[in-house]
């Protein structure tokens, strides 16, 4: 700030009064000399004006010291002014620079909670990753397992197809197939599904009529192959199609059918869902009416052959073996010709099943060749043709 008293190393002139000043008579100045109007000289203007010039000299000195404080007044006002705004702005500053460090402490705050989010964030994907990638290998070797155990059970069923047909079974594979005296002693029923074809043992021709393949002359219908190769480029169990609406129509519908229309439609449907037992019973389980010894022609013993009623045929005769429906607990008794019948289309649907699942590698002709074979059986048991039980 400027106290009014300028320093004399700031290279300002000493104020007026503190400079001693020798007084002397001056002569009048030239404006005061053009202010008397040209007059003459005269040695009492000289007088005159040697008075005078002191008080002139005073007047001036005032007047000066007067402009000299007006000077210090206004240069003060201005310096405060300018001190004043300076002041002002530098706490607009402070204001501003107080203003963005808030700024600045709220930014890094919410940069490191953001940094800590985003890293929680990574350790819980980085988690959830290595779950499920645990998860996938478990499932994975699970799968190839399942793969393994399913290539082992088509490998098995390649094999039971080419050793075992519906028509000659691989009874080595089979030995539920087995004659009771190679078999060994049984107690209680056994249980065949319709699944397979060890379900039910495959109907021959009667005894003595048997012919040989290549003693049988054969002759391909070509209206039937062609409905059969049709089918076979797509196989479906789907009655719609040609092939099986024919073999339905001609076979399956009329080898089924049964006195008893009601349990006929059951038995129908049951083999259709594969979902049929037949069961052969002991001797002391089935209902008995009227008992004979008789020699069955084996050496371990007699069987007592019991006269029952056929729940299919409504017929009274020898009933040995007996169906289940599903999941029914009932039973149903039936004859041997009406089981020769079921099983004859139980080997029909069995084939025509491991044709759909890809399990038969032969060429079109031997299949349509198997095929006729079975609905020849079919028909056969249809006439009441069966073979006769050991």
């Amino acid at each position: 700030m400027w106290s009014g008293q300028p320093h004399p190393d700031e290279g300002h002139p000493p104020p007026l009064e503190a400079v001693p000043v020798p007084w002397k008579s001056v002569g009048p100045c030239k404006s005061h000399r053009e202010s008397l109007g040209g007059l003459p000289e005269t040695p009492a203007g000289e007088e005159a004006q040697g008075e005078e010039g002191p008080a002139a000299t005073q007047l001036d000195v005032s007047r000066l010291r007067s402009s000299s404080m007006e000077i210090r007044e206004k240069g003060s006002e201005f310096l405060k002014e300018e001190l004043h705004k300076a002041q002002k702005e530098l706490k607009l500053k402070d204001e501003e620079c107080e203003r963005l460090s808030k700024v600045r402490e709220q930014l890094e705050q919410e940069l490191e909670e953001l940094t800590a989010s985003l890293f929680e964030e990574a350790h819980k994907m980085v988690r959830e990753a290595n779950m499920k990638q645990a998860a996938s290998e478990k499932q994975l070797k699970e799968a190839w397992g399942k793969i393994d155990m399913l290539q082992a059970e088509v490998t098995a069923l390649k094999t039971l197809v080419i050793t075992s047909t519906p028509a000659s079974p691989n009874r080595e594979l089979h030995p539920q197939l087995l004659s009771p005296t190679k078999a060994g002693p049984r107690k209680g029923h056994l249980r065949h599904k319709s699944t397979s074809s060890a379900l039910c043992p495959a109907v021959c021709p009667v005894a003595g009529h048997i012919l040989t393949p290549d003693k049988e002359g054969k002759e391909v219908d070509t209206t039937l192959f062609a409905e059969f190769q049709a089918w076979r480029e797509s196989p479906t169990l789907d009655k719609t199609s040609p092939f099986l609406e024919r073999v339905y129509r001609e076979d399956v519908g009329p080898c089924l059918d049964f006195t008893m229309q009601e349990l006929s439609a059951l038995v129908r449907a049951a083999v259709e869902d594969n979902t049929l037992t037949i069961e052969p019973v002991a001797s002391q389980t089935l209902p008995a009416v009227k008992v004979a010894a008789v020699d069955c022609g084996h050496t371990n013993g007699f069987r007592a052959p019991i006269d029952t009623t056929c729940a299919l045929s409504g017929l009274a005769c020898a009933c040995r073996h007996r169906i289940r429906l599903g999941d029914s607990e009932s039973h149903y008794y039936i004859s041997p010709s009406s089981r020769a019948r079921i099983t004859a289309v139980c080997n029909f649907f069995t084939y025509i099943r491991y044709i759909q699942q890809g399990l038969v590698r032969q060429d079109a002709e031997p299949m349509f060749w198997e095929i006729t074979r079975l609905r020849k059986e079919m028909s056969l048991a249809k006439l009441g043709f069966f073979p006769h039980e050991a």
